[in-house]
């Protein structure tokens, strides 16, 4: 076999997303453009603000000295000081600096997080439904995710969380806005789950990390609000990224921010910075760094994802899907018809929709639809929508 058994057996495993996406371009070069109705993919379409693209011009042309060297492995000091002060306010904690390090977007941030946090066989709990490469990331680093229900609603189910601690258990990961359920979780919610791993850890001698994944936290709509793991729980971590807030996710720029009372403080942030380098990123993109320095507070135009969404939930309403919209993020977690929610993908690709099986996220009985595309996508196909559920009823 010319590649490794067990990467040959994650081929096989791996993302619907990515396999839809690819049958997505074929459908295109075979119907054309108009077509298809491609909602695979959480590859935002709202432009980046115009603040980012005059900003990215002035330091493309200005000359700065070692504009494109190797800077610290953890990032510009200027840059991680200025993330550090927007997402103080939140998190109702004193972040400096020091507490931050720049990485290559959040997937880069959390594969850090886990290489500088887990031993072999170390567990790493995740409510589902999850974002699928949840598991490689662990598996990077020898450990292990086990997977817990949320409730109905997919908010936090503490009693699954706490059946699953076991003396393996290094870590919760959630992940709010959540990927693929666009739900926000409150602040009652992270208090509650801050109390248990307070007790647990106690319980077993050793901390439970409260890890957070939060490309999305921008991203919300009706008032919502995602809640500060740093202010609700020391040994704490979030892995964030500019993808969504400012519509770049090609530039692959993310932070690590670290709750200042967390065990061994030091030695946790001289573990990240070395595996932000060993793992290969070695430092985030020069640029997109010094972009982003002056830019905190800056983002999309987080009213039109919210248009996108009410469209989409309208239109699937009007012709007899039952639908909840979302807080957060660009994506409805649809409830199928059928138990096989992959059989009903497949029905829908018949219409040359294309949407996720909910069973890629450990959520089966559900379809994933990414609206962050054009409107006239969304219109165009909720006729197909309806087509494909009268066969089912």
């Amino acid at each position: 076999m010319a590649i490794a058994k067990k990467i040959n057996g994650f081929i096989s495993q791996s993302s619907f997303i990515r396999r839809m996406f690819e049958e997505g371009i074929r459908l295109k070069e075979q119907y054309g453009d108009a077509a298809v109705f491609d909602f695979s993919l959480g590859n935002p379409n709202v432009a980046p603000p115009e603040a980012f693209c005059a900003r990215l011009r002035e330091i493309s042309c200005a000359d700065i000295p070692g504009k494109h060297m190797y800077m610290p492995n953890a990032g510009y000091p200027e840059t991680r000081a200025a993330v550090a002060a927007a997402v103080n306010p939140g998190a109702e904690v004193n972040l400096t600096a020091e507490q931050i390090i720049m990485t290559c977007g959040a997937g880069g941030a959390l594969n850090v997080i886990l290489k500088t946090l887990l031993d072999p066989g170390d567990e790493v709990i995740v409510p589902s439904p999850f974002f699928v490469e949840y598991r490689f990331y662990a598996d990077n680093a020898g450990g292990e995710i086990r997977a817990v229900p949320t409730r109905e609603d997919f908010s936090l189910d503490l009693e699954a969380i706490r059946g699953a601690i076991t003396a393996k258990t290094k870590a919760v990961l959630i992940n709010s806005p959540n990927n693929p359920t666009g739900k926000v979780y409150d602040q009652a919610s992270i208090a509650a789950l801050a109390a248990l791993l307070t007790e647990r850890s106690g319980a077993l001698g050793h901390e439970i990390y409260l890890i957070s994944d939060e490309p999305y936290s921008e991203i919300v709509y009706d008032g919502a609000a995602p809640a500060s793991i740093l202010s609700a729980y020391p040994q704490s971590l979030i892995a964030s990224s500019y993808s969504k807030s400012l519509s770049l996710p090609g530039e692959r720029l993310g932070y690590i921010a670290v709750n200042p009372a967390i065990a061994d403080h030091d030695v946790v942030m001289n573990g990240l910075t070395l595996c932000n380098r060993i793992l290969g990123f070695v430092n985030a993109p020069a640029l997109m760094q010094r972009a982003i320095t002056g830019l905190q507070g800056a983002k999309v135009d987080v009213e039109m994802y919210r248009k996108k969404r009410d469209l989409l939930c309208d239109g699937l309403a009007s012709v007899g899907y039952r639908v909840v919209k979302p807080q957060g993020a660009f994506y409805l977690f649809l409830p199928t018809p059928i138990a096989d929610d992959v059989r009903f993908a497949n029905a829908l690709q018949e219409e040359r929709i294309l949407t996720v099986p909910g069973s890629g996220f450990a959520g089966p009985g559900h379809i994933r639809i990414a609206y962050c595309v054009d409107d006239a996508t969304i219109l165009g196909a909720i006729e197909g929508f309806g087509k494909v559920l009268k066969k089912f009823r």
